[in-house]
């Protein structure tokens, strides 16, 4: 079977190295296309492959149309709002994503925001510890548990919310769980967010939960900007000039909300969650043996579309 990789942000070369000794070891064929710079060569390059692995990249309608042997698509990565599963449900093609590879990278990249941001974003001026505050972690999955675990280390306390997770569990692991997503936010300095892009989610961190937030306190996005409604995030960091936003997805918004807010508010120039050599390698590497192992015994663990 042939094996594209198409990454418009390429992989590290060990995680490609191993992304193709795990594929020839199976009997499948690994060919790469990175750092395109347009769609049409996706679609190129995608017309005779047998499995396609991505990161980031985007799999719409167009490129599944055009990939007449498509079998699977693994996403290296947690999300995968990227890819049209409508249209590969209807070809009957098997989508997955490798769960808990970035996980520990997203997790480091959260806790070190909060710092970022108690300090002031490193300019001159006191700033705050964060030994002592209240961190809310909602959903309460891989990073949500990861984060919860380094916030306990460095000596705060910890408060999630997720829907579809025991309280018990939560207990476990030093964590409170809360009754509602309006207490958690009425609680903790930090929220931290690690929910998908679904049509639940979409746009439903707004001004009523962002309002209750103590002063001072600051949300912290790691998951997707599409889950905050951008236009009462602005209107609440304008009626609350305490409160703070950090996020690794710039808002469509982003230049305005700099201009506007200053130091309140933050984002990184470019996703930079799973951007560690560690997570680059594990994500790349679980995919292709995730392949690997759908074409030797049709294992679809991690399958994320309808069956």
């Amino acid at each position: 079977m042939k094996i594209l990789v198409a990454t418009e942000k390429p992989f590290a070369a060990a995680a490609v190295n191993g992304i193709k000794e795990i594929a020839q070891a199976g009997g499948h064929e690994v060919v790469l296309l990175e750092k395109y710079t347009s769609p049409v060569q996706l679609l190129k390059a995608v017309a005779d492959a047998d499995a396609l692995v991505v990161r980031s990249d985007k799999v719409t309608r167009e490129v599944v149309d055009a990939a007449k042997n498509l079998k699977i698509v693994v996403r290296a990565g947690a999300g995968y709002d990227n890819i049209c599963l409508d249209a590969c449900t209807e070809r009957g093609i098997v989508v997955m994503n490798t769960p808990g590879q970035n996980s520990n990278a997203v997790a480091e990249l959260a806790i070190a925001m909060m710092i970022f941001m108690s300090r002031n974003c490193f300019t001159p001026g006191t700033g705050s510890e964060v030994k002592g505050k209240k961190v809310g972690i909602q959903a309460f999955g891989n990073v949500g548990r990861l984060v919860a675990a380094k916030a306990r280390a460095l000596g705060m306390e910890v408060m999630a919310f997720d829907p579809f997770v025991e309280g018990s569990v939560m207990e476990d692991e030093g964590v409170t769980p809360a009754a509602s997503l309006e207490e958690m936010y009425s609680s903790c300095d930090f929220i931290s967010l690690h929910i998908p892009a679904t049509p639940q989610t979409k746009e439903s961190i707004g001004y009523d939960l962002l309002t209750r937030m103590p002063a001072g306190g600051c949300l912290v996005n790691t998951a997707r900007k599409e889950v905050i409604n951008e236009a009462e995030l602005e209107k609440a960091l304008t009626d609350r000039p305490d409160l703070k936003y950090v996020t690794d997805i710039a808002a469509v918004h982003q230049a305005e909300l700099d201009e506007k807010f200053g130091k309140r508010v933050f984002a990184t120039p470019k996703k930079m969650g799973a951007e560690t050599a560690e997570a680059n390698i594990n994500a790349g590497l679980a995919a292709a043996r995730q392949i690997v192992e759908y074409f030797a015994t049709g294992c679809t663990r991690f399958q994320v579309n309808a069956k």
